[in-house]
């Protein structure tokens, strides 16, 4: 389709908001659970492949987009919820340093992903949603998947947004993040308040995967772990643990790789999100929102 470079940007804009929603879900998620326990979950990128891998097997059975992307949460949800309170927690409890706790989320990602290479196998499964009607919306064509991932999107960012800022789990997680020691005081149960964030992070992180294997077109046990560094250079661009300025470095990461596919090969996308991990760790390292704290789990 012509239109000279002008109306290329254009669409490669729209490209970007596509997929700037994907990377959305996921930073954010990783930027909640980053929040109440300071500890950067490397494990985050298996958790949203096992929630594509269950919204395949349930998009099978049933033919039904909506229990997929349902089943896709909850089993996000719940190894998320496994991951801290049978592995994390307990090293935590006992004094365990940050970089035992990270180790111990690479070492928990990486049997995650040989449990799923073992019962799936290694070759790409295809996870084909139709493409539905191109819609021309002013500059922009979407597709009515394209849509749907949008609006996902967006719809989980309000909700997320209205509970942190009007509900009393909302309010206590904010306490939390801030400060667990107060928050304690204050009478919150921060053990609760982090395993709920837990669940919550891990179900936004299996509909993310979910997402993103709709989008891809296929899955490989290798799937969330490819996009993971992307994801933290979102989630450091925008301040790791600040979930609103997660938001914002997943639609700057989002738009400059797609709007870089214009000038460079598309398989140098991700080298475009790790270029602004650089500038941002050299010009601001705190990113935009960040703060640093001791070690919850």
């Amino acid at each position: 389709m012509g239109g000279g470079p002008l109306n290329d940007f254009l669409l490669s804009i729209g490209f970007g908001l596509v997929t700037a929603s994907i990377l959305a879900l996921s930073t954010v998620a990783l930027s909640l659970q980053f929040s109440v326990t300071n500890i950067p979950n490397f494990a985050h990128g298996e958790i949203m492949t096992a929630g594509a891998y269950g919204a395949l097997v349930t998009q099978t059975l049933t033919h039904n987009v909506v229990a997929a992307a349902v089943v896709a949460c909850l089993l996000g949800g719940a190894l998320a919820l496994l991951l801290n309170w049978a592995i994390l927690a307990p090293f935590a409890r006992a004094g365990a340093k940050r970089l035992v706790l990270f180790i111990l989320t690479i070492a928990s990602g990486l049997v995650l992903q040989h449990i799923i290479l073992l019962i799936f196998g290694g070759a790409n499964l295809p996870y084909n949603l139709p493409f539905g009607t191109a819609h021309r919306m002013g500059p922009f064509i979407f597709t009515d998947r394209s849509l749907a991932i949008i609006g996902a999107a967006v719809a989980v960012m309000l909700g997320l947004h209205l509970l942190l800022q009007y509900t009393k789990f909302g309010k206590a997680q904010r306490a939390v993040a801030d400060s667990p020691e107060l928050a304690r005081v204050s009478g919150i149960d921060a053990a609760r308040i982090v395993r709920l964030t837990w669940l919550l992070a891990g179900a936004m992180g299996g509909l993310a995967g979910f997402v993103l294997g709709v989008s891809i077109g296929s899955l490989t046990p290798t799937l969330g772990y490819t996009f993971l560094l992307v994801i933290f250079a979102a989630a450091i661009v925008g301040g790791i643990g600040k979930p609103y300025g997660a938001m914002l470095g997943a639609l700057i990461i989002g738009m400059a790789m797609e709007v870089s596919a214009l000038y460079l090969p598309s398989d140098y996308k991700p080298v475009v999100a790790f270029a602004f991990l650089i500038l941002t760790l050299l010009l601001r390292p705190n990113g935009l929102f960040t703060t640093l704290r001791g070690v919850r789990a």
